[in-house]
């Protein structure tokens, strides 16, 4: 490489994050202009702003683009080929983690009716299901997957792990999605934590739905399209089911959509990275991956492409 490693960096925050560096040039870019250079041998883009605003690189010689979240679909349908683009494995699955974990919680332990009655000052106290003793079936078990795993073990939960294909691991059993349906009336809790592709799309779905046993809980902090929001209005509506959801389709949800007020849905607003656990992982990413390209070492993380190295 000749020159100095060029990293641009999409806000003030990163950029003083990240101390004056050997062989290496930080720029600041937020994609509202042109490139700052004709090379970039890094790219992070803002965070949540959607596939779309990846088509600014396409004007740029572009050695690894870095994003700042977890998902990648779309991506590819913005830029063509001969780029590199790593997702930022490590950087959300505690906050992810965290969340569904709450979620499943308030749930579980009626904490929604509850703020209801605090604004009315009903006491309205009685029996609520525990997590405790719940099966939950874990619906994908990537990064996130085992993350709500290593925090659901410690309430006394039974796990079941799902993924792509069936296999061992040092915990046991992972099953594969062929057995989806075998899985599903055995639980009273289903995580979904899979990446949105064609065969995840509308995963959930009736059929899905309809698998799951009566009272059941769904918790979905996946993407709002791995869902058939349709299906999952019709038995969150009737009462026969539960949901707790990060994500909706579509997203942001509409002010006057019937998801809103179905009975026993919790809805968060695709938060599920974001707390203050994200900002330090990001930046100590962004340094592994700085290391490594100026050791001449492939870029961890790379989903998308071939190498990065100019």
């Amino acid at each position: 490489m000749t020159g100095p490693l060029r990293v641009s960096l999409p806000d003030q925050k990163l950029l003083d994050a990240l101390e004056p560096t050997t062989g290496v040039e930080f720029l600041l870019w937020d994609f509202s202009g042109p490139a700052p250079a004709e090379r970039l041998d890094i790219v992070v883009p803002p965070y949540i702003r959607g596939p779309e605003v990846l088509a600014a690189l396409k004007s740029a010689d572009i050695g690894l683009i870095q994003s700042q979240s977890i998902g990648y679909d779309g991506v590819e349908d913005v830029l063509s080929g001969g780029f590199v683009f790593a997702n930022a494995a490590s950087v959300h699955e505690t906050s992810t983690a965290e969340l569904a974990l709450g979620m499943m919680i308030a749930s579980q332990r009626g904490m929604v009716d509850f703020v209801r009655n605090q604004a009315s000052g009903t006491w309205g106290n009685g029996e609520r299901p525990s997590l405790a003793d719940r099966r939950v079936l874990l619906v994908g078990y990537g990064g996130v997957g085992k993350a709500i795993e290593a925090r659901l073990l410690p309430f006394e939960t039974h796990v079941t792990r799902m993924a792509s294909r069936e296999r061992e691991d040092s915990g046991g059993k992972i099953f594969g999605i062929d057995s989806l349906y075998e899985q599903l009336p055995l639980h009273d809790i289903v995580v979904v934590s899979v990446p949105l592709s064609e065969q995840t799309q509308k995963l959930v779905d009736g059929k899905f739905l309809a698998a799951m046993p009566d009272g059941a809980l769904l918790v979905n902090v996946a993407r709002g399209q791995v869902a058939d929001t349709d299906a999952l209005l019709a038995e969150t509506s009737s009462g026969r089911l539960r949901a707790a959801l990060d994500v909706t389709d579509p997203e942001p949800l509409p002010a006057d959509h019937p998801l809103w007020t179905a009975p026993n849905v919790l809805i968060t607003p695709h938060v599920g990275g974001a707390s203050s656990a994200m900002f330090p992982r990001m930046v100590r990413l962004i340094k592994q991956q700085i290391g490594l390209m100026l050791e001449g070492k492939e870029p961890v993380n790379v989903v998308l492409g071939g190498s990065a190295q100019g």
